[in-house]
Formats: C-alpha cells, structure tokens, sequence
C-alpha cells in the first residue's frame, strides 16, 4: 500500500461546519474512518473528497462513489450512501446481517449514540472503494 493522495474540495469543508454540533463529531468519524480505509486497501493511491447531491462523496478509480450525510427530516441518524444500482448493500446485508440498519439497497444508517461496528463497516467501505474490481466477486472482496 502506497502512500495515499487525498484531495478534498474546500466546499465539504463547509457543508461539515454547517452539520448540527451533535452530529457533527459522528460524520468527521465516517470520514476517518473512510480515508484510513482507503490507505490501508491496495491498488487505492487517489481519493477524491468531494460533493455529490450536496453531499460529502469519496472517489476513487475503480470505486463507486460513497457518500455520508444527515437530514434534518431524521435528525437522530446519519447515514453512509451507497450506488443503488449495485449489489453492495444487498452484499453487506448478506454477509453482516443484522450488524447494520439497512435503508433499501442505498445506505447503511446509524444513531447518534450506536456503537459502530468498525471493522465490518471498514469492509463495506472498502468493498465500495474498490467496487468495479470485485464487483463480479460473490461477497465483492469481503
């Protein structure tokens, strides 16, 4: 594993000072954990930090594009985004089962004071990260 690029867009800078104080801490963690993620996986040199939808995206060559956000609509969870159209979700839900809260085949949710599982939710990130590599994988890499 090399040593990783990162490169972030001043404006998630901004969306994140704009999250609530409460939920705040809990989307810098996402992120972190996001950004170790990717310099730990190999063949990941590049991460781009960006917005999509307004929202904090992560980006890298061969992944599919994960975003993070919280909605004032729910404000008592935050999510982890991912493609739709892809079998991640319905990956992680097969292989972790009920470690996470589900929300269809686009995210994984979370409450304010849960524990996140971080070792399994690492393996979902860095499933996405590298997802056009292990997309024909049964259990894409995990």
């Amino acid at each position: 594993m090399g040593k990783l690029l990162l490169k972030t867009d001043p404006r998630v800078t901004t969306v994140f000072a704009n999250y609530p104080d409460k939920v705040r801490g809990n989307l810098q963690h996402l992120r972190e954990l996001i950004i170790e993620t990717a310099e730990e996986t190999e063949g990941i040199n590049v991460l781009e930090e960006t917005l999509k939808w307004g929202e904090p995206s992560f980006v890298t060559k061969n992944g599919s594009t994960l975003r993070i956000d919280w909605k004032a609509k729910t404000p008592d969870q935050y999510a982890m985004y991912f493609q739709c159209t892809s079998r991640l979700v319905d990956t992680f839900r097969l292989i972790f089962n009920h470690k996470f809260q589900y929300e269809g085949k686009r995210a994984i949710i979370f409450h304010l004071n849960q524990n996140i599982p971080e070792l399994e939710l690492k393996e979902c990130i860095k499933a996405s990260l590298r997802y056009h590599d292990v997309k024909n994988q049964i259990t894409l890499g995990i």
